[in-house]
């Protein structure tokens, strides 16, 4: 990992949660030295840069990484949502049409987990598959954002594993039961900085079931960008800090291969973006979490 990049990190240490910085030494809390409980408060406060300024110049990290607990990138988020069929080649492989404007769903807090939990089959289902996804996380709220505007209101970006159980997300026609089931969607390992990632279109995002690669692509093969994913959510949404929009899957999804490929209990699942780095899940059975 570049040593300029910030990695700002949620967690848990003996009961309370906080935030702070991931270092390769150990991890800067930031809670006690910048007066916001949260990340999700920093950001809506515009203090990311600050906080990285202010991370360089501690001499010594307050917490060895594996004392805390990681949690979601943003924990409570105000609102997830989801941009479906967002890659050619994944619009391909479920036969789908090819639509003018972004699919969309919802996801909520609850299904979430962080960098290194388990992800849950859950009992009902044997269906649980994975997807890759760059997620992004809104710095400066507002509504009807013009696209020329848009990536000025990404406080950062991180990895999603918007894990989908296929028989109920394919029950009706809406997607929302087959995208909420708990300890499903993995969100980490932690947030980078709009301002320290550069180009957003160059980044390569590549999933990894097993140490294999299952999807592979890069973020200018979207077919809506990000900046019309802002604009267009913003028309009917007020944005707020601290919101995430997970911004759509390459092909190569488990359900749609030959055979099909489903996670199963023991599995290790990576989703790497660059720049950002590895969010890495071992799979569960939820009967045994």
């Amino acid at each position: 990992m570049d040593a300029k990049i910030t990695r700002f990190i949620s967690f848990r240490k003996a009961g309370q949660e906080s935030f702070g910085v991931w270092t390769d030494d150990g991890v800067i809390d930031l809670s006690s030295r910048s007066g916001h409980a949260t990340l999700k408060e920093a950001i809506a406060a515009g203090a990311l840069d600050e906080l990285a300024a202010l991370a360089a110049d501690v001499p010594a990290p307050d917490h060895a990484c594996d004392s805390l607990q990681l949690l979601p990138v943003i924990p409570q988020p105000g609102k997830i949502l989801c941009v479906g069929l967002n890659y050619h080649d994944h619009v391909a492989e479920t036969g789908r049409e090819l639509t003018v404007n972004p699919a969309l769903f919802v996801r909520f807090p609850e299904s979430q987990v962080a960098h290194g939990d388990p992800i849950l089959v859950p009992a009902i289902s044997e269906k649980l598959d994975y997807e890759g996804e760059l997620a992004l996380v809104i710095g400066k709220g507002g509504r009807n954002i013009a696209e020329a505007d848009a990536l000025a209101h990404v406080a950062g970006y991180a990895c999603y594993n918007d894990g989908s159980v296929r028989d109920w997300q394919y029950h009706t026609t809406q997607f929302t039961a087959g995208k909420n089931f708990v300890g499903t969607g993995a969100f980490g390992p932690w947030l980078i900085p709009a301002s320290e990632i550069g180009d957003v279109g160059s980044l390569r995002l590549e999933t990894r079931l097993n140490g294999t690669v299952m999807q592979s692509a890069t973020v200018d093969m979207m077919i809506t960008p990000i900046a019309r994913q802002i604009a267009y959510i913003s028309t009917f949404t007020p944005l707020a800090p601290g919101d995430v929009i997970i911004t759509g899957t390459p092909g190569g999804v488990g359900a749609k291969r030959n055979p099909p490929v489903f996670l199963k209990p023991g599995d290790l699942i990576e989703v790497e973006v660059d720049r950002i780095g590895v969010l890495s899940n071992r799979v569960m059975a939820e009967t045994a979490a």
